[in-house]
């Protein structure tokens, strides 16, 4: 997942991830141009959180926990 420290969505994607006890790394843009355009090449959006599900970019906050509510989420972090 990539995030900055203050991000309120960043915040509530940590929280969902923690609450489904799911281990994930962050890679912060805070303060990284480079990492920020790395982010933005790899998933095509430019708003934090982007989050990756095995290296495949799911989207945002919204996304993940519109896929968590369809009960789709679970499946897709290799999870019955």
């Amino acid at each position: 997942m990539y995030a900055t420290p203050t991000c309120p969505y960043c915040s509530a994607a940590r929280m969902l991830f923690k609450k489904k006890s799911v281990e994930f790394d962050e890679i912060s843009v805070a303060n990284d141009k480079e990492l920020r355009t790395q982010m933005e090449e790899l998933s095509g959006g430019s708003t934090v959180p982007q989050i990756f599900v095995n290296d495949q970019p799911i989207g945002g906050f919204d996304e993940v926990y519109e896929l968590d509510q369809q009960d789709a989420l679970d499946p897709l972090l290799g999870r019955r």
